[in-house]
């Protein structure tokens, strides 16, 4: 009599994960804003590739076949959707991206991401304890709207910043002693300050910090860009460039003026 051996059965672990994404948020007219999208590509070119990309459609608020033929179109121009934020309980083909539920604005300390061709990648110092700016406590009598927010974390970088590499910080502002290479980018929640040469791309107020700025000493930027407003090289004004210059938000306009 034979017996066969018990099989082990293995319990499969699930475990969660966050991960950074870009918004793209298309409005009315769409024609328009896919020329917008094309200027800043064809400015820009490989801005999004790799990148996880998530559509924001409760703006727009598409038809289901919409949606299908606005993906198609971003696909054309090398944006790869991996989810679409969408109120409601609109049901799409599965074809398309999954529905993203209880999206949350970035909450990561520092993301950097290096071509792994390049060498070595920039030496950043400390962010303070624990990398992140949290609200302070209220002081007796008074009221929650007289708190005044900590102190914001800032990310220092000690090396430049070569082609092809890309720092994300979420919590303040970026300080670059070098400078940073045309192909490369620095996106901050706060300010950004480059102490050498900004060649590459500069997003700073990010996460909705319209008064953040963008102070370089030699501006050859590929693009400026504050709380979502942007400037690229070729829309800059001549006498800018190659000077000591900043950006900043005025009534809902970027300026670029030198700075000295």
């Amino acid at each position: 009599m034979t017996f066969a051996a018990p099989v082990e059965t293995k319990s499969i672990r699930f475990r969660a994960r966050s991960f950074v994404a870009f918004t793209l948020t298309p409005e009315t007219p769409l024609s328009e804003w896919l020329e917008s999208l094309d200027r800043w590509i064809g400015n820009s070119p490989g801005y999004f590739a790799g990148r996880p990309v998530v559509l924001n459609l409760n703006t727009l608020k598409p038809a289901v076949s919409q949606i299908e033929a606005l993906v198609a179109e971003l696909g054309l121009r090398g944006i790869r959707i991996y989810a679409i934020e969408l109120d409601g309980n609109t049901a799409l083909e599965p074809s398309l991206p999954p529905v993203l539920i209880g999206a949350k604005e970035a909450t990561a300390g520092l993301l950097m991401q290096a071509d792994q061709k390049a060498a070595g990648r920039p030496e950043e110092t400390s962010r303070g304890e624990d990398g992140r700016a949290e609200a302070g406590r209220a002081e007796p009598g008074k009221q929650p709207e007289d708190r005044v927010p900590g102190a914001p974390a800032t990310l220092m970088v000690k090396s430049p910043i070569r082609s092809g590499q890309s720092i994300f910080h979420a919590h303040g502002d970026v300080i670059v002693l070098g400078s940073v290479a045309s192909g490369s980018e620095i996106v901050a929640a706060g300010s950004i300050h480059v102490y050498g040469t900004l060649r590459g791309r500069a997003s700073a107020g990010v996460l909705g910090h319209s008064a953040a700025r963008i102070f370089c000493r030699k501006n050859e930027a590929e693009l400026l860009s504050v709380d979502g407003w942007y400037c690229t090289a070729e829309e800059m004004e001549p006498a800018l460039r190659g000077k000591a210059v900043q950006a900043f938000l005025e009534n809902d306009t970027l300026r670029i003026a030198p700075f000295s």
